[in-house]
C-alpha cells in the first residue's frame, strides 16, 4: 500500500513525537572507569564558585574553586579550579544539561580532566561529582553521587539507553572502591 504524499512527508514527525527528547547524551561511566581515566581525583570543599564571559565573549563558563584536603589520584594539592559550561553573569544565564552543580562550602569528590596547569573539568560530567553528606554527629560520612538529570545515559557497549550505576556509599567505600579500581589492569 503506497501512502499518500502528505502522509508520507508527516510521518517522520509523528515517529519523533513518540521519543523521549533530552537535552544531553552521554555515554554511562562506572566508578571504576571513573578512577581509572581521571588524570586527578580529590576530596575537598568548595571554596568559590564564579561565572564569567568567556576569553572570546561568546559564553558564559563557571569556575568552581576547590580546597584538597586529599589527593586520591595525580599530584592536585592546595586548590584546584575545575571550569564547566554555563552559568550566569548578570541578567544572562545559560545552562547545560548534565553537569555538576557546586554551592561555596559543599564537601566533594571529584574525578577529573585536566584542562591546564591549574584548571579542570569534571570527568564524566555530573557522573564525577560525589558530594560528602557528614551526620550531625560527625561519625559517618556518605559519599552521594550527583543526579545526572534528564540526562540520556547511554551503555557503552550496548549503545542503548540505561540508567546510572552509580550509588551512595560511605565516604571510606568509595575511597576503598578508588584505590581498588586504580590497582587492577585496565580490562
Amino acid at each position: 500500500m503506497k501512502l499518500p504524499i502528505t502522509l508520507r512527508a508527516l510521518l517522520p514527525f509523528v515517529l519523533l513525537l513518540g521519543l523521549s527528547a533530552s537535552a544531553t547524551t552521554m555515554l554511562r561511566a562506572d566508578l571504576p572507569e571513573l578512577a581509572r581515566t581521571a588524570d586527578s581525583i580529590v576530596h575537598g570543599t568548595v571554596r568559590r564558585v564564579e561565572s564569567r564571559w568567556s576569553g572570546d565573549g561568546r559564553r558564559i563558563v563557571t569556575d568552581v574553586e576547590i580546597q584538597v584536603s586529599e589527593s586520591l589520584k595525580g599530584q592536585a594539592s592546595g586548590s584546584v579550579v575545575v571550569t564547566q559550561p554555563g552559568g550566569r553573569v548578570g541578567d544572562i544565564g545559560q545552562t547545560v544539561s548534565g553537569l555538576a552543580s557546586f554551592t561555596p562550602g559543599e564537601e566533594v569528590v571529584l574525578f577529573l580532566e585536566r584542562r591546564g596547569v591549574r584548571a579542570f573539568r569534571v570527568a564524566g560530567m555530573a557522573q564525577g561529582k560525589y558530594k560528602v553528606q557528614r551526620s550531625e554527629d560527625g561519625t559517618r560520612a556518605l559519599a552521594v553521587p550527583e543526579s545526572t538529570g534528564d540526562v540520556l545515559l547511554v551503555d557503552p557497549d550496548t549503545r542503548q539507553a540505561t540508567s546510572s550505576s552509580a550509588r551512595t556509599l560511605s565516604l571510606a567505600e568509595l575511597k576503598d572502591s578508588i584505590r581498588t579500581a586504580l590497582q587492577e589492569k585496565r580490562p
